[in-house]
């Protein structure tokens, strides 16, 4: 009554599956991914192979920069801690891996 006929026809069949096509449809995602991959994962794997590398060479008497904010002369090396002098007489015991930057010799008085 209200539904005209063309409305209530069913829609034609697709052509055959088509392998090409469906390849085609499936291109815009894979590039996503690659575009994905070199702007962010790879950079930060990178990242984090220094950090890991610039964590692992602390030695006595390096100046170090914390996450926290923390400047001090690394004191003690442990596996996961290590001790820092951060004033005279004043110790304080952080992990290594808070540990963001190594600063040059001489930059703490």
């Amino acid at each position: 009554m209200f539904i005209s006929s063309a409305f209530a026809q069913t829609a034609p069949a697709a052509a055959g599956g088509d392998m090409s096509s469906s390849l085609m449809s499936m291109l815009p995602l894979v590039l996503m991914f690659v575009v994905l991959y070199f702007v962010m994962i790879r950079p930060q794997m990178k990242r984090q192979k220094e950090h890991r590398a610039m964590i692992d060479a602390l030695a006595k008497g390096d100046e170090v920069a914390t996450a926290g904010g923390l400047l001090g002369k690394v004191t003690k090396l442990d596996d996961l801690y290590l001790g820092m002098e951060v004033a005279g007489g004043v110790e304080v015991r952080v992990q290594r891996s808070a540990v963001v930057q190594v600063l040059p010799k001489g930059t703490i008085k």
